[in-house]
């Protein structure tokens, strides 16, 4: 059996695929990589093998892929110098050997000229490096996560409605565990070399459908309200994140009501076997939650 090494294992769409996978392989052939392992002692205690490595470390890449066969390379964080971690992560992978690789980036229409700062020149950076370095690879662009949706509208939407920029644009979303199944297929099975698949949930929902929606769960109307970018930024900084972040979050709204994120071509679905997750459903049950990595962003560590 090959074995399987997955990046950002301490992280949301990390740990989804390495539960996925757990239920398809026996846990002596996964591995996960991590900066910190303390972070990923729940993996470690199933079994999990647990390889530390930096994506700036290429020497502590070389370390962590010694045996693998198969790499899940999640994307780094936005407004760190995604560049050179992507291009040590996949250069280092071909000297080790790899022979597959499977790199998430964000979905994006082809011919589309939106450019999300910190996030879409990288992943084509990263897309052409992997294309150039002759391993086998997967290209796995993902919709916005469901997830973050409350990011967009806050949690306060049941209180002042979804107040966001005017925009008609629909948005399919992906949730981190429908990812993390379409992942853990494309790992295990043959075929899907040198693909590019586009992972996305419909039906596309506009912030105003948004709206809706949450009116029906909560029985009582949500209004829709549209704002200037200024009120929005502001009312994100009123809630604690901090006006950079405020700013590239518009952006994003700014996409979605343009529509660059509308596509629903059914490759999430064929991969994972079952109709994923829809944007309906999870506001449904899910609106408003504590969302972590918001937390972390309004509470500074101390």
């Amino acid at each position: 059996m090959p074995k399987i090494l997955v990046t950002g294992a301490a992280g949301h769409v990390g740990r989804k695929t390495l539960d996925h996978l757990m239920k398809r392989h026996p846990v002596s052939d996964l591995a996960g990589l991590v900066r910190d392992p303390a972070k990923a002692a729940d993996l470690a205690a199933k079994g999990i093998e647990i390889r530390k490595a930096d994506y700036f470390d290429y020497d502590s890449l070389l370390r962590a892929y010694r045996g693998i066969d198969k790499l899940m390379l999640v994307a780094a964080h936005a407004f760190t110098d995604r560049n050179a971690q992507h291009y040590n992560a996949i250069t280092a992978a071909r000297q080790a050997g790899v022979k597959h690789i499977v790199f998430t980036s964000i979905i994006r229409k082809e011919g589309s000229n939106l450019v999300l700062p910190g996030v879409t020149e990288s992943d084509v950076f990263a897309e052409e490096t992997l294309k150039a370095s002759g391993v086998p690879y997967t290209l796995s662009r993902q919709a916005p996560f469901v997830e973050s949706l409350q990011f967009y509208i806050t949690d306060k939407a049941f209180d002042v409605g979804v107040r966001v920029p005017a925009g008609k644009g629909k948005t399919s979303t992906a949730s981190r565990d429908d990812l993390g199944a379409a992942h853990a297929t494309i790992l295990s099975e043959p075929g899907h070399e040198n693909k590019i698949y586009s992972l996305s949930a419909g039906p596309a929902t506009s912030f105003e459908d948004m709206a809706r929606i949450l009116s029906d769960a909560r029985g009582k109307k949500v209004p829709y309200v549209t704002i200037s970018d200024q009120e929005y930024i502001a009312n994100h900084t009123k809630e604690g994140i901090p006006e950079p972040l405020a700013e590239w979050v518009l952006n994003w709204v700014r996409a979605m009501n343009l529509g660059e994120f509308d596509e629903v071509n059914g490759d999430l679905e064929r991969l994972i076997g079952h109709k994923p997750l829809s944007t309906a459903e999870y506001l449904k049950d899910n609106y408003p939650v504590v969302v972590p990595e918001i937390e972390a962003i309004k509470t500074p560590a101390s």
